[in-house]
């Protein structure tokens, strides 16, 4: 292994159609800002991984726009789907070549000695993620393949309950999915967005990472808490892992750095035309 893996990690893009915003955001100018800050400090990246929430209404025109957005990528890019996106739509757009043989986005990428796994926890008609049997048994099998090295799971809904609102939308299979994957030895990191904020910690012996992402991010609300809770213009922000045979660590890159509140009248409704 040359180096450590370095992996960056996107999550909840929410891009929409030309013309438009989402919650009074320009989510198109948000992720050229992020392809911009990756290009320049982080091109020596291995992969980038797009982690789920691609489109904000699972249009076409969405993910046809991604693909204008991100093709300056100087990294090899991977896609991966959350709750707004649509599968069917992105499979058409995309090509039904992203599906495994379940119809579900998901592989494993074996990069400079570890085993980066991309595994889909959306389910149509659901805001919460899903692991359903077919797809834990795919899991199982592709770590009983790799108990000689290291393992990175990436997907979109966060695992590890937070006490926050967001846990009414959680993965629903979080202690099935934990079991499987305490059968592997050595699971490095499992790193979610969806919950537009940063969050860590440990679960069964097990590191879980959430990322703000690249739309709104969400103020902390722990119970008990004094105040609401907000939602935030930033900052814009992705994950950078870097592992190496002994140790991982997760760095934030925030590409933007505004953070007023978004007014909550732009919430609870469809997207509205750019002013």
């Amino acid at each position: 292994m040359t180096g450590p893996l370095k992996l960056v990690v996107m999550s909840d893009l929410h891009l929409v159609p030309e013309g438009e915003v989402s919650n009074t955001l320009d989510t198109a100018a948000r992720l050229r800002a992020a392809v911009d800050s990756v290009n320049t400090h982080h091109a020596d990246a291995d992969l980038c991984i797009l982690a789920g929430d691609l489109a904000d209404l699972g249009e076409a025109d969405a993910y046809r726009r991604l693909q204008c957005i991100v093709a300056p990528l100087t990294v090899a890019t991977h896609l991966m789907l959350g709750n707004h996106d649509d599968r069917p739509t992105f499979l058409k757009v995309m090509g039904e070549d992203h599906a495994d043989e379940n119809g579900h986005v998901q592989k494993v990428i074996d990069i400079k000695g570890h085993r980066v796994i991309l595994l889909d926890s959306s389910e149509p008609g659901l805001v919460e993620g899903k692991m359903c049997p077919a797809r834990l048994d795919w899991l199982a099998a592709r770590l009983d393949e790799a108990l000689d090295r290291p393992v990175i799971v990436i997907l979109h809904h966060h695992v590890l309950p937070l006490s926050m609102p967001v846990d009414s939308i959680i993965l629903r299979d979080g202690p099935a999915l934990v079991d499987v994957l305490r059968r592997h030895p050595d699971i490095r990191q499992v790193i979610a967005g969806h919950v537009h904020i940063t969050t860590t910690g440990v679960w069964k012996g097990l590191p879980f990472t959430t990322l703000a992402g690249g739309h709104y991010n969400v103020s902390v609300n722990l119970p008990g808490h004094a105040d609401t809770q907000d939602r935030l213009e930033g900052p814009g922000q992705y994950a950078v892992i870097l592992a190496e045979d002994d140790a991982c660590v997760v760095h934030f890159e925030n590409f933007l750095d505004r953070h007023p509140v978004i007014a909550p009248e732009n919430f609870g409704r469809l997207r509205a035309p750019r002013r």
